[in-house]
């Protein structure tokens, strides 16, 4: 109808200079995007502390069916998450996919991701499961029927096979890669929010309400830290031992400074330890270990500036220093 036949559209997807402007696009509007995320994203601390909110009303829940039990001489309850519903749940319960792929350490892992409740659970597993076959179908078609690099056959199966594993270990790799760029978020502030607390021990509030203020106060600098601190609120309202509300943002932070923290937040609680005084030690323990960071950092930047200059910077020298003595030996 338009006189585009395939070999148009297989000449215009394998045309060199297509695909550079191709990824030349994408890396811009990258760029464009991750300069304009934090001006777009001001809504983001409304819909985490939304979920705070719901994780309170579990807890709550939690502890009316606790109460209800001991009335009636059962045991306690279970915190009931939303049950996460449509296609993706029907495909893991019919293929019984959370048996099949089980991971004791999937909640605490999507958990340090900033994922909580049954519904990232069930999307993990369901792209775990579609992954691999998505991209090794996509590979099969473009070397089979687009480009085949002019490689043999059972090199493009291969080669196919290859991102059909890739699909495998893409969402543990997405998941390790949000809990890590959430820890480093929460590794920045942190010193600064704990500082803050201090301020707010030593006022005279309350710990629960300390965390509260800390939460409200430091969420323009980190949303997860603001995050966490808040579900530490509503565990220490609920949670039948305080004890259990410090080790979960432990967990969940997994950084050696916010566990130390919890730690001296524990022991104060069971042996009755100034509080301040704890809070005092750990804020300038946690800055002495955000300076060192830092320090190391700048210690490896030398080393990571070898290649760059080498490949960026030394041949626009040599031109600069001997275009213009070849330029005056040509013209002669």
């Amino acid at each position: 109808m338009f006189g585009i036949s395939f070999n148009d559209i297989r000449d215009f997807l394998t045309d060199p200079e297509m695909m550079v402007m191709a990824v030349s696009a994408i890396l811009v509007f990258a760029t464009i995007v991750t300069l304009a995320g934090p001006m777009m994203g001001g809504d983001n601390l409304d819909k985490r502390v939304k979920s705070v909110r719901n994780r309170r009303e579990e807890l709550r829940k939690r502890n009316r069916e606790q109460l209800e039990a001991n009335s009636r001489g059962r045991g306690g309850g279970s915190i009931r998450s939303v049950e996460a519903k449509g296609v993706m749940r029907k495909v893991v319960d019919s293929l019984n996919l959370q048996k099949a792929f089980e991971d004791p350490a999937l909640q605490m892992k999507l958990q340090q991701a900033g994922f909580r409740g049954s519904r990232p659970a069930v999307t993990f597993y369901f792209f775990r499961l579609t992954m691999p076959f998505i991209l090794l179908a996509g590979a099969l078609f473009y070397v089979f029927m687009v480009n085949d690099f002019g490689l043999p056959t059972i090199t493009r199966v291969c080669f196919s096979l290859g991102f059909g594993m890739l699909g495998y270990y893409a969402p543990n790799l997405y998941l390790s890669n949000a809990a890590a760029n959430r820890q480093q978020s929460i590794m920045g502030s942190f010193p600064d929010g704990l500082d803050l607390l201090l301020i707010c021990v030593e006022a005279g509030m309350s710990i629960e309400a300390a965390f509260h203020k800390v939460a409200s106060e430091i969420g323009n600098q980190s949303l997860e830290l603001a995050e966490e601190l808040s579900l530490t609120t509503a565990e220490l309202a609920y949670l039948p031992d305080r004890r259990i509300a410090y080790e979960n943002l432990a967990k969940r932070t997994n950084h050696p400074g916010v566990k130390a923290v919890c730690t001296s937040l524990i022991q104060a609680e069971r042996y009755g330890t100034p509080l301040g005084q704890a809070l005092r030690v750990m804020a300038k323990e946690n800055r002495d270990m955000r300076l060192a960071n830092a320090e190391k950092k700048a210690a490896a930047l030398p080393a990571k500036l070898t290649v760059p200059m080498i490949v960026f910077f030394l041949p626009v020298l040599f031109v600069v220093i001997l275009g213009p003595a070849i330029i005056r030996f040509n013209s002669m």
